[in-house]
């Protein structure tokens, strides 16, 4: 009998990766380009026949720069804001974006679980649903973003498939020793810290300046945390000092509201389901449609091979 483990997919994490990587090889531009799907199939197919997962959900953005975010951080993915325009929508390129509709019918189709929460992303999706099934069978969490580090955990068999590197077919496995050793913290709270202290400008996170990645791992293995090494300045510490005291006190408004962006929901109002991989496909006529009408047979038969469930 195979063991239970849970695979959580941060989908636009990897339908972005296929758009990007593979080739639109229309003939006819009039038609609707299908490589975002096609790759997240097969990304769907090489990652259930690689690890075995026996429960499987697709987590979704559905709200891809939740207020409660942009209320602590305004800067918050502001990048990303298609146009700079005051009604805030993602920038998607559009022929990615009249994919993503697809994606959802085809997994609907084969019977895949696809989760989200109103008002929340994916990294909160698979934060809820790690915190859910945490200690009850491994999980695997498959992305592309190093925010989800955080989630990391050995005891509780937690750990990260990581894409963006060497791809779906040879991830990065991160586990509590790979912290160690590339990023100098010892589980995944610490992680969260130092990418709090460190910041991110591809999401509009300024971090403390001053303090890069190696500076950050040093004071979060010196204290312990976050909150220790905010105990220590506001206590007066005298190893810190200097131009990284000064920064510090500096960036304290920043530290008081960066966590509340950084950590991923532990409690985001995600259905409760079960996420075991189907027994059979759930609509056959739907995958039918969908193979025939944007020539997906190859990709959908793949996906369909790798859960057993027969070459129909």
């Amino acid at each position: 009998m195979t063991s239970p483990r849970l695979m959580l997919l941060d989908s636009a994490s990897l339908y972005f990766r296929a758009f990007f990587g593979v080739p639109d090889e229309r003939d006819d531009l009039t038609t609707p380009p299908v490589n975002a799907i096609r790759g997240f199939l097969d990304f769907i197919a090489t990652l259930v026949r690689d690890h075995r997962p026996t429960h499987l959900v697709a987590c979704w953005d559905n709200d891809w720069r939740p207020q409660f975010r942009v209320d602590a951080i305004p800067s918050y993915k502001t990048h990303r804001v298609a146009g700079g325009s005051t009604v805030v929508e993602e920038e998607v390129p559009d022929d990615l974006a009249v994919q993503v509709p697809i994606i959802e019918a085809a997994l609907a189709a084969l019977g895949i679980c696809r989760l989200g929460a109103d008002g929340y992303e994916a990294d909160d999706a698979i934060g809820t649903l790690v915190a859910r099934y945490r200690g009850t069978m491994p999980i695997d969490v498959v992305t592309g973003d190093r925010d989800l580090f955080q989630l990391v955990d050995d005891a509780a068999g937690v750990r990260v498939l990581y894409t963006a590197r060497g791809g779906v077919r040879s991830p990065d496995v991160v586990d509590q020793d790979y912290l160690r050793e590339r990023y100098a913290v010892g589980s995944g709270p610490q992680y969260a810290d130092l990418a709090v202290l460190r910041g991110d400008p591809s999401d509009g996170l300024p971090g403390v300046a001053g303090i890069g990645e190696k500076t950050a791992a040093k004071l979060i293995a010196a204290y312990g945390s976050l909150v220790g090494l905010r105990a220590a300045v506001d206590g007066g510490d005298p190893a810190i000092k200097g131009a990284q005291r000064r920064n510090l006190e500096a960036g304290s408004a920043y530290l008081d509201v960066g966590p509340l962006v950084v950590t991923v929901a532990p409690d985001a109002p995600v259905p409760e389901v079960d996420p075991i991989l189907p027994a059979s496909i759930a609509d056959l006529r739907e995958v039918s449609r969908l193979a025939s009408d944007y020539g997906l047979a190859s990709p959908m038969n793949r996906v369909i091979d790798a859960l057993g469930l027969g070459g129909d």
